[in-house]
């Protein structure tokens, strides 16, 4: 492990978080991704953990602690094989918590940031619309204020946690005709009249209840705003990176995990008298793989080390995501053709991993949505700064 980033302290909370995904998740996972369903049990185990405080404040009943220790819980996840049931946690911990805690009232923090970090309340982020997909300026939405409440009517899709989660930090327009200058953000109870989500079918992260949701004359009081009216799209940039970077260390992380599997059968799996991972053809694209997920990790610490420090990293999380997904992608595909027909069958962990993995370059902001973000830094030289 890269000392340059991690202590011996990081090194104990890694074996501690193992032996409770061992003990805790691994033995559960099959059924989780048969059924779609994760066991809510599971979420109060993490809190009493403390892994949904690692890096949230101590008057909330969180840890402080560097983003290192998320960077831990992040490959540790991907390495349970499910995607879905990562997903369903790294969403709970660093979207819908990040939110409340950057921009939520005190009484916002006490009422669902404390429960949050203690794992008796799971949230979800509602942002992306049918309509809308990366558009979040265009989103349709609408909260409407009237006298101490606003109207909440819209939809949102392919959200995480969107159908069995407890609250919702939700997008909204507060003034339509000013387009992303009238975005604001808002938490709603789960059980508020006139919210209801439908389950989606998808090819991957099958233990994740992605849903679609909709928000029919949904009355909520004022002061369920989260920060300034009319400052939600601001709020929503300041995250982004930590979002594309979450996502960059999850794809180094899998494809980690893919490679080490792989090699453990390849050292065992023989043809023509010896084992497949003497064969050099196979050797040889077996280190081109290894190295491009070396690379792709070693940049990943290093965003996380510098965002960790404060800085604005936009650019440097956004090639995080953009590279480390494509990287992945590609990783396990090959390692699936290495099983052979075994990588093809749901007994082995290729398939799954196969199919999971290819969200990558979708969520969070598709690839080709970042290539342009990069363009306008690279080539048009538009300089992002700090927004809020």
């Amino acid at each position: 492990m890269n000392s340059m980033y991690f202590t011996e302290e990081h090194h104990l909370f890694r074996k501690s978080l193992q032996d409770f995904l061992k003990k805790e998740v691994v033995p559960n996972v099959d059924k989780w991704e048969e059924t779609g369903v994760i066991d809510t049990g599971i979420w109060k185990k993490f809190g009493d953990m403390g892994f949904f405080g690692i890096n949230y404040p101590e008057a909330y009943g969180g840890l402080n602690l560097d983003l290192f220790y998320t960077v831990i819980l992040l490959e540790e996840l991907q390495k349970v094989n499910s995607g879905g049931f990562a997903a369903a946690i790294w969403a709970h911990v660093y979207l819908s918590m990040t939110h409340l805690n950057a921009e939520g009232s005190e009484d916002i923090k006490q009422k669902y940031l404390v429960p949050s970090i203690t794992g008796d309340k799971v949230g979800c982020l509602c942002i992306t619309e049918p309509f809308g997909g990366s558009d979040v300026a265009g989103l349709r939405t609408t909260a409407v204020k009237e006298g101490d409440f606003y109207i909440i009517n819209g939809s949102k899709t392919f959200i995480t946690n969107g159908v069995y989660s407890d609250y919702l930090i939700v997008t909204a327009k507060t003034k339509p005709q000013s387009g992303n200058k009238g975005i604001s953000i808002f938490v709603i109870d789960r059980e508020t009249p006139g919210i209801t989500a439908t389950k989606l079918n998808k090819l991957g992260w099958r233990a994740s209840d992605t849903g679609e949701i909709a928000f029919n004359n949904v009355k909520i009081p004022a002061s369920n705003l989260m920060g300034e009216e009319n400052k939600g799209f601001a709020y929503i940039l300041q995250h982004f990176a930590l979002e594309r970077l979450v996502m960059g260390i999850n794809a180094h992380a899998r494809a980690e995990y893919a490679l080490e599997y792989t090699l453990e059968y390849m050292s065992q799996r023989e043809a023509f008298g010896k084992s497949i991972d003497k064969f050099q053809a196979l050797r040889h694209t077996m280190v081109d793989l290894y190295a491009d997920m070396e690379i792709c990790k070693e940049f990943n610490y290093s965003v996380a080390y510098r965002l960790n420090k404060g800085e604005y990293v936009v650019k440097q999380a956004t090639m995080s995501k953009l590279k480390s997904t494509k990287m992945a992608d590609e990783v396990i595909y090959q390692c699936l053709q290495f099983l052979g027909g075994y990588g093809y069958m749901e007994d082995y962990p290729l398939a799954r991993l196969f199919r999971d993995s290819r969200l990558g370059p979708i969520g969070g902001g598709t690839s080709e949505i970042l290539r342009e973000i990069l363009a306008k830094i690279i080539i048009d030289k538009k300089d992002y700064k700090p927004i809020i």
